[in-house]
């Protein structure tokens, strides 16, 4: 059965850092796209940062130089290093794979950057 749990969303002040992680159960995270999404009150879902099944990743342009994305094949997990956190950077953020033709999301976690 596949999972994806995130963690690590908190309340940050503007310019500080977070670090999320989606661990997964069911599949292999070495084998498949993983990307995270997030959701800010109001707004339309958008791509944050994925990293493809053979490691190369992509971002999205309102977080370029800012966010990385990892991937630990060992622990299962696909981590998102956010530095230089803005205020437009509040949002809930999901983890989402694609298998065997199947959408799976994690039940997100908030992430809240305020003064």
């Amino acid at each position: 059965q596949v999972q994806l749990v995130e963690s690590g969303g908190d309340f940050v002040q503007p310019g500080g850092s977070l670090r999320l992680s989606c661990n997964a159960s069911g599949f292999k995270v070495s084998g498949y796209s993983m990307n995270w999404y997030r959701q800010a009150p109001g707004k339309a879902l958008e791509l944050v940062a994925g990293i493809t099944k053979t490691g190369g990743p992509y971002y999205g342009d309102s977080v370029k130089g800012r966010f990385s994305i990892s991937r630990d094949n060992t622990a299962n997990t696909v981590s998102l290093q956010m530095n230089t956190l803005k205020p437009d950077d509040t949002a809930v953020y999901y983890c989402k794979t694609l298998v065997s033709n199947q959408e799976y999301w994690g039940q997100g976690t908030q992430v809240t950057v305020s003064s």
